[in-house]
This record gives C-alpha cells, structure tokens and sequence, in this order.
C-alpha cells in the first residue's frame, strides 16, 4: 500500500482537530454551566449568611450590658 499522499495527511489532521475542536466546545459548555450553578449557589449562601449575621446583630443588641467581670473582681 502506497504511503498517503501529504494532502491525505492534511486532510487528516484537519478531520482529528475538528472532531478535538467538538470535543472541547462541549466541555466548554459543561464548565460554563457549573460556573453558572456555583455561582448561583455562592450567592444564596452569600445572602444567608447575610440574613444570619442580621439575625445575631439583632440578638445581640437585645442583650443586657453586664459589666466585665475584671472590672467587678477589683
């Protein structure tokens, strides 16, 4: 069998990087997608996080002021 001729070979190539072109196009659009869904996730805890820190400021600020006990002991 002749050796193929170097267009054949082109050819080829071409053939091997469209179909690698492909391959990395849809892991391109899986990635993106989890970016998307992490980045919703990142927000909501963003934004509970958020509520709860309101929620322990608003506790706080309903507790007695007690002196310090250093202050007492002396």
């Amino acid at each position: 069998m002749p050796a193929p001729s170097p267009l054949d070979q082109i050819a080829e190539r071409v053939e091997r990087l469209l179909v690698r072109h492909e391959e990395i196009r849809r892991t391109n659009a899986l990635l993106l997608e989890q970016v998307e869904a992490l980045t919703r996730e990142r927000d909501a805890l963003k934004s509970r996080l958020a509520a709860a820190r309101t929620r322990i400021d608003a506790v706080l600020e309903r507790l007695p002021i007690e002196p310090s006990q250093d202050s007492s002991a002396s």
